[in-house]
């Protein structure tokens, strides 16, 4: 009788014990601390966007239009570039040593070519006493074409390695700076538009914010509206923005601000916005929490307070 007791005995006793184990194995999740406090808008009746800051000129994907080995750099990161500036170069020698080729069969093509049209005077003089240097005057006319469009190929095709050579070394677009350097000295860069840029580049000096405006709030807001842009993760940083443009396409959302709450099955209007010229604290690809003073809603108040 005792027997039959056993096991099941054993089995509550094995059960305790691993619950036992569980508790004291079990802590408290202590849920991780906000960087800083949530900014409060400075007006009554607002609109909230994510905002992303960028250059000016947008964030230019520095390419190159020929393939190669990258031969010299001559940006750093942070460095501020005038238009038209060398950032850097792909290695030409083989370029350069075509381009004194053809240059080369350019000279022995306009040598011919005098020679053709010398031989032409001669015959053409000749046929004023012979008749029969009539053929070998149009012989020689027909010499001349040719070696004139021959010339011509020479002067093209030199022009054209010509030109390869130069846009071999890839210059600045606009004044701006280098936000970011993706390429080194013997490193392959391709042509065309790649995932990574070989340089990001832009103009930050105003920085812009693109801000995101979900649609249902769009309606309520003006081009000619107040609105501030807090640093995000540092209420503290907060700056006057000023209108610049709306784009006129709305998109799918892609900026998260990561809240619970937050919808993700919408659109946005992105307005952008510019901030003061010379503001330091705020950098390129930071977010921004932007408030814009808004209509009022149903039920809401219209009276705000200007900003501090």
């Amino acid at each position: 009788m005792i027997r039959k007791y056993i096991l099941p005995a054993l089995a509550l006793l094995g059960i305790g014990i691993g619950i036992m184990a569980a508790v004291k194995s079990a802590h408290k999740m202590i849920p991780t601390p906000m960087v800083s406090d949530a900014p409060i808008s400075p007006y009554k009746t607002f609109v909230a966007g994510a905002g992303l800051v960028e250059a000016n000129t947008e964030n230019i994907a520095i390419s190159t239009e020929i393939p190669g080995i990258v031969s010299k750099i001559y940006v750093s990161k942070g460095n501020q570039v005038k238009k038209g500036e060398p950032l850097f170069t792909i290695d030409d020698r083989a370029t350069r040593s075509l381009l004194t080729q053809q240059q080369a069969a350019v000279k022995v093509a306009r040598a011919q070519l005098d020679e053709a049209k010398y031989t032409n005077e001669v015959n053409q003089g000749l046929v004023q006493k012979y008749v029969t240097a009539k053929v070998d005057a149009n012989m020689s006319q027909y010499q001349v074409a040719i070696c004139t469009a021959q010339l011509e190929q020479a002067i093209a095709t030199a022009d054209q390695t010509s030109t390869n050579l130069e846009i071999m070394t890839v210059r600045a677009p606009v004044d701006g700076q280098v936000l970011q350097l993706h390429i080194h000295p013997g490193e392959y860069a391709a042509a065309g538009v790649a995932s990574t840029p070989l340089i990001l580049f832009g103009n930050t000096d105003p920085l812009y914010v693109r801000t995101d405006i979900d649609e249902n709030e769009a309606w309520r807001v003006r081009d000619n509206a107040q609105a501030v842009g807090f640093l995000r993760g540092n209420k503290e940083i907060c700056v006057p923005l000023k209108f610049v443009q709306f784009e006129p396409y709305v998109i799918p959302k892609i900026s998260l601000t990561g809240e619970p709450t937050e919808r993700v099955d919408t659109r946005v209007m992105q307005a952008i916005y510019s901030m003061p010229i010379g503001e330091k604290r705020i950098r390129a690809g930071q977010q921004v929490d932007v408030f814009i003073e808004a209509a009022p809603r149903n039920g809401e108040l219209s009276s705000s307070p200007s900003p501090q």
